[in-house]
């Protein structure tokens, strides 16, 4: 009876575990695959006729054109922005390091609408700028008139983007041992050739996949061009937007989606292999043997105008949606945060916008127990075979079997991050077109499941290190005093990587709050996000309209901005993206 019961709960155990196992990639395929292969349904109704025909306009090339033109300037102006912050926080270590790391990090985690409102805060025609010249100047009009158009696109870019290379390069430059460019110097090589001809091929693989993410996030924004693109800025996320909700063409939306997606899913791949490369040893030491406390005036005046530069660039904007919130045509008050609960126009749509925040919150939370439902799983599953690798090397002929069974995973978890969440929200607009799932249309987890997508890799990226760290002989020590293999996961394993579980919910937590493209095509208008709501107001004339936007767009930045300084503190290292 005694072996009979153990038999038992070893195979409970085991489809237990197979069922975990099988959850992600089950995930994946019915709320990611299933949506895709609904647009390739569509986009192929008509065989390749319809798809041929969107390729035969030249606007389509003129509009893919200009979306890889703006990504590609994006990316190096944010790599010439990023790189001199990587040094500093590579290479030095100075007081308020970890805070301004942190002030760094938040306009990654704000949603766009708020990035593009802190920047029209800022330098639009009512924001700040212009406020304080016109009231020195005693001026009528706004003296600095800076048109919507690529210059802000790409300056919002930048801000968004400059923690992806601090981070990315940073962390792995922060690693490197300064032994090996000393090495260099000492044997006749000029500055100049020791960053060509050591240091640059060493952050090879790390500059890669930071441009190859700046790039991604580039060519698949929405809230940022829609608002300060102007209306002549039209790129393939936006023009898929337009087709869908204004011009109801879902068969050349699905073929503009289309052709996004097979852009994203080469540049996905390419970044999952350099990722890889940079998670190589290649002469590591710890960060703290590095970083050295800056001597001398020049290497004072770096770490300096750095940090004056990232306040410059990233604080600045932030500072000034604040304090535009905050000043009316009475000067300063909270009449634009006491408006908003106000329906001045009697308008049937109206939604109080403490109800968009519930709606954002309640949404939030749930993207987060279903991203880490999904994610803690899937993080096993990779970390799995980089454990079992020592292993495949000794099967003769395996080893090239796990390195691709493990690659293509990998990429497979991926590629949320590489689909726009434009496509996505079309995606399913068409999936559940059909009579038989119309009523998911309605149900309260629809925005949750999209969300959990998005937020899905960077669970992953925040797990996989944790886990792949993870030493065996701690369960193996449980299981040898009697534990069984639950209660050894629980009491042995589950607290060591608890931090990374904390991480992983705080960032879908807060990826949640700012997801923007696809809530906008999915949300009833009668349960609105908060980044829908602020989107709407923008759209709207009249400065009570654009004091609310600044209001909301404030609280939304305060709700992330915790969330994120929050994941700063209990981040596990190594956990970067």
């Amino acid at each position: 009876m005694q072996n009979a019961k153990c038999k038992m709960q070893k195979c409970c155990q085991f489809c237990i575990l197979q069922f975990a196992f099988c959850l992600p990639i089950l995930f994946i395929a019915l709320c990611f695959l299933y949506p895709m292969a609904a647009i390739l349904r569509l986009s192929f109704a008509n065989g390749l006729a319809g798809l041929w025909a969107v390729l035969a306009d030249g606007y389509t090339w003129r509009v893919l054109g200009f979306s890889l033109g703006q990504a590609t300037l994006s990316t190096l102006l944010t790599l010439v922005a990023g790189l001199p912050g990587a040094y500093v926080f590579a290479r030095y270590d100075f007081p308020g390091k970890g805070l301004l790391r942190a002030v760094a990090g938040v306009p990654f985690v704000m949603p766009t609408v708020v990035v593009a409102a802190a920047l029209g805060a800022l330098l639009g025609p009512h924001g700040l700028i212009n406020a304080g010249l016109q009231s020195l100047l005693g001026l009528g009009q706004p003296p600095l008139r800076i048109p919507n158009g690529i210059g802000l696109v790409l300056l919002a870019h930048v801000f968004y983007n400059y923690t992806v290379v601090l981070r990315l390069v940073g962390g792995f430059w922060a690693t490197l041992d300064p032994r090996l460019e000393q090495a260099a110097a000492m044997l006749g090589a000029s500055r100049r050739r020791v960053i060509w001809e050591v240091t640059l091929p060493l952050l090879a693989p790390a500059l890669g996949a930071a441009a190859l993410l700046v790039f991604i996030f580039s060519f698949t924004s929405f809230g940022v061009v829609v608002i300060l693109g102007g209306p002549r800025m039209a790129t393939l996320e936006v023009e898929i937007y337009r087709q869908t909700s204004q011009l109801l063409r879902l068969d050349v939306a699905t073929s503009l989606a289309l052709i996004q997606a097979a852009c994203t899913l080469a540049m996905s791949l390419a970044y999952t292999r350099l990722a890889a490369r940079s998670a190589v040893p290649l002469d590591h030491l710890p960060r703290a043997a590095v970083a050295r406390r800056p001597r001398g005036v020049w290497q004072r005046l770096l770490v300096g105008t750095n940090a004056a530069f990232i306040l410059l660039l990233l604080g600045a904007p932030l500072a000034a949606l604040v304090l535009r919130s905050l000043i009316g045509p009475d000067g300063f008050s909270l009449n634009y945060y006491l408006a908003l609960g106000e329906n001045r126009t009697g308008s049937a749509f109206f939604v109080l916008p403490t109800t968009a925040l519930a709606n954002s919150l309640r949404i939030a939370a749930t993207t987060a127990a279903i991203a880490l439902a999904v994610g803690v799983p899937a993080g096993y599953l990779l970390a799995t075979p980089a454990r079992q690798n020592a292993k495949c090397k000794m099967q003769k002929g395996h080893f090239a079997s796990c390195i691709l069974h493990f690659a293509l995973l990998d990429a497979l978890f991926m590629l949320p991050l590489g689909t726009s969440a434009v496509t996505l929200g079309l995606g399913y607009l068409v999936a559940l077109a059909t009579p038989a799932l119309a009523g998911l249309r309605t149900s309260p987890l629809l925005i949750p499941l999209v969300h959990s997508l998005v937020a899905l890799p960077f669970v992953i990226r925040s797990l996989l290190p944790t886990l792949r760290g993870r030493s065996p002989h701690l369960t193996e020590a449980a299981a040898l005093l009697g534990a069984s293999p639950w209660r050894a996961w629980l009491y042995v394993e589950l607290p060591l990587i608890t931090p990374a579980i904390i991480t992983g919910a705080v960032f879908a937590f807060t990826v949640s709050l700012g997801e923007f493209g696809a809530s906008l095509l999915l949300t009833r208008p009668d349960a609105p996000t908060l980044p829908v709501v602020i989107f709407r107001l923008l759209g709207q004339p009249g400065a009570v309209n654009y004091g609310q936007a600044m209001a909301m767009s404030s609280i939304l930045m305060l709700t992330t901005g915790v969330s994120f300084l929050v994941l700063e503190r209990i981040r596990p290292p190594g956990g970067e993206f």
